[in-house]
């Protein structure tokens, strides 16, 4: 069995070894692993058992994370291990996020293999993303590090459910993230996802505040548990008091799956008005996701209203920037991380195996 050393634990009194990673805080016996099952301990610390290890690498559009303001048009290498620290009832992953590592971790790939090939096959980026990159920090830190070295940005998707000190050292490696803010409210978090929101809510603060990382925020909206108009004016409202106006926010559809295929899929109008909210509180760059809604994923300049980033799915169409990221009208900046025109990697989604050498 793979097991890499971590850092983030402390024994206890008791002789348990506790996991300090996120907020979960397992206490485990030798032997035992936490609630994500990919952290163990042994020989009395916490090991991480799927270092090197994948579920599988696929290049995608970097805005299917979803990144609408990083890199547009290009192409970012994605890859997920297995396991998460939160026991979502509406995960949409399930089948990678719930699994055993043995069932799910076909490939294998060293830091500097999965560079390399990023580089080779033209993607701008790496992307951690299926399951929560936190619970294999290690590798992804190590995979960061390589890709640096080429000159290849690393992003991560995540919950941001992670404690103080780990948080620093993910973050320290990453370009850019979405981050996963599930609902606005402690009993949603609890009921649903077995966590807490309080320190979903300090990752975001951290990131703005704290880092040059870009990020963008997803909120999945499900019929009758997170929807309401109360609960979406609390949270634009916190996100633009918080965090400004000009941190982008995705509202995705639901559909059902894992344990909750009795509610029904989110309807289309429900996004709209979860972004007409977004908008009068202040949020410059609210989207509609997981549907087709020309109007509702594309940017628009804050300013003066012109069309900056035509999207139409994954497809980008019209182009209202400038090479610096401002817009072509007015010459109103657009926060995000632009590099040029566009790049021109489209809709598709490529499977693909890693080199072996």
């Amino acid at each position: 069995m793979n097991r890499h050393p971590t850092r983030h634990w402390h024994a206890l009194a008791d002789g348990r070894i506790q996991c300090d990673l996120c907020p979960r805080a397992c206490k485990l016996q030798n032997g035992q692993r936490g609630l994500c099952f990919v952290r163990m301990a042994a020989d009395d610390r916490i090991v991480l058992t799927t270092y090197g290890r994948s579920s599988g690498f696929c290049i995608d559009p970097i805005e299917k994370k979803p990144l609408n303001h990083f890199l547009p048009g290009t192409a970012v290498l994605s890859f997920g291990t297995a396991g998460c620290n939160l026991a979502c009832k509406f995960c949409q992953n399930w089948d990678i996020s719930k699994s055993r590592q043995i069932d799910t971790l076909a490939d294998a790939a060293s830091p500097e293999t999965l560079a390399r090939d990023a580089a080779d096959l033209g993607c701008r980026s790496v992307a951690f993303t299926y399951n929560d990159p936190v619970i294999f920090m290690e590798y992804a830190i190590d995979v960061a590090q390589a890709c640096h070295q080429r000159g290849i940005k690393t992003v991560a998707v995540t919950a941001g459910y992670i404690c103080a000190e780990p948080r620093a050292q993910f973050y320290a490696h990453m370009d850019a993230a979405n981050v996963d803010l599930k609902g606005f409210t402690e009993s949603f978090y609890a009921k649903l996802c077995a966590g807490q929101l309080q320190p979903v809510l300090e990752t975001l603060q951290y990131l703005k505040h704290e880092t040059d990382v870009w990020f963008e925020i997803t909120n999945l909206l499900i019929p009758g548990q997170n929807d309401s108009d109360a609960e979406l004016e609390a949270m634009t409202q916190w996100v633009v008091a918080h965090l400004g106006p000009d941190v982008p926010m995705h509202f995705t559809a639901f559909h059902p799956d894992y344990k909750m295929r009795h509610i029904p899929p989110t309807p289309p109008a429900a996004l709209s008005r979860a972004r007409q909210i977004a908008s009068k509180n202040g949020v410059r760059y609210a989207y509609t996701g997981n549907v087709h809604d020309k109007q509702g994923g594309s940017t628009f300049c804050h300013q003066c209203g012109a069309a900056l980033i035509g999207r139409d799915w994954y497809l980008l169409s019209e182009w209202g920037l400038t090479d610096d990221g401002r817009c072509q009208t007015c010459h109103t900046p657009c926060a995000g991380i632009f590099d040029g025109p566009p790049g021109t990697w489209g809709a598709k989604r490529q499977p693909i195996r890693l080199s072996t050498q």
